[in-house]
C-alpha cells in the first residue's frame, strides 16, 4: 500500500516538474512577447492615470459648475429652460452631451430625462433615462421605474411592464416596489400577459402586505387570473 502511495506521489511530482518545464520553456520562448505586454500593460495604466488628472478631473468640476445654474431652474419648476439652458448658461442636455464620461454628466441624464417628462418629450425622456445608471439605494429605483414610465408614455408597453418589474426588485422597500410592481401588473393585463400581472400583484400581496396597494390588490389579482383563465 506503502508502494503504491510512493509511486502515485511520484508520479505526481512528476507531473509537476513537467508542467514547470512546460512554463519555464514557454517564458523562455516568448519572454520577449511576454515583457513587450507588460510594458504596454504599465503604458496603459499610466495612461489611464494621466487622462484621469489631466482630463477626466477637470472635467468634473467644468460640469459640476454648469449643473448649477441647470440645477436652480429645476428647483424653481422650469423644467423647459433646465434642459434646453439659456444663453450661455447650458442645460442638462447640453451638459450630459457634452460631460458623458464624467459623474456629473451621468447625472444630467436623469435630470434631462425627468424635465422631458414634465414636457412631453417622451421619446428624449427614454433615450437620457437609458444612459443614466446609478447603483444609489433610492435614486436607482426611482430611476429605472421613471424609464418604465416613459415607456408607457412613448407607446413602448412591450418593454414597460418588465422594466416596473425591474424597479420594484432593486433595493426592495414597502415604498417605491408595491407602486412598480403594481404598475407592472396593470401593464401586462393592457399587453394580456394575464399570468405576470398575477405574479406581479401577488409580489405586493405576500411580500408588502401592509402596503396601500395591498389594501385592494385581492381585486386586481382576481381579475388578472380570471382572464387568463380564459
Amino acid at each position: 500500500m506503502e508502494n503504491s502511495e510512493e509511486k502515485s506521489q511520484l508520479n505526481l511530482d512528476v507531473k509537476l516538474e513537467e508542467t514547470t518545464h512546460k512554463v519555464e520553456q514557454f517564458y523562455h520562448n516568448n519572454k520577449q512577447n511576454i515583457f513587450r505586454a507588460l510594458i504596454g500593460l504599465v503604458v496603459l495604466i499610466g495612461a489611464y492615470a494621466g487622462f484621469k488628472s489631466f482630463y477626466l478631473e477637470p472635467k468634473e468640476k467644468e460640469a459640476q459648475s454648469a449643473m448649477f445654474q441647470a440645477q436652480n431652474w429645476f428647483e424653481k419648476d422650469s423644467f423647459a429652460v433646465a434642459l434646453s439652458g439659456q444663453g450661455e448658461a447650458m442645460g442638462f442636455e447640453q451638459i450630459a452631451d457634452s460631460y458623458g464620461l464624467t459623474k456629473a454628466g451621468n447625472l444630467a441624464h436623469y435630470y434631462a430625462g425627468v424635465c422631458c417628462m414634465k414636457t412631453g418629450k417622451f421619446d428624449e425622456a427614454v433615450g437620457h433615462l437609458e444612459s443614466f445608471s446609478s447603483d444609489n439605494a433610492l435614486v436607482g429605483p426611482i430611476a429605472a421605474g421613471l424609464l418604465a414610465d416613459a415607456y408607457v408614455e412613448s407607446g413602448s408597453l412591450d418593454k414597460a411592464g418588465s422594466q416596473y418589474m425591474k424597479a420594484g426588485n432593486m433595493n426592495k422597500n414597502k415604498i417605491t416596489s408595491p407602486i412598480f410592481f403594481k404598475k407592472a401588473g396593470m401593464v401586462f393585463e393592457e399587453t394580456k400577459e394575464f399570468k405576470k400581472a398575477v405574479d406581479a400583484y401577488e409580489k405586493i400581496k405576500f411580500d408588502f402586505a401592509d402596503s396601500q396597494e395591498a389594501a385592494d390588490i385581492d381585486k386586481y389579482i382576481a381579475r388578472a387570473s380570471a382572464a387568463s383563465a380564459n
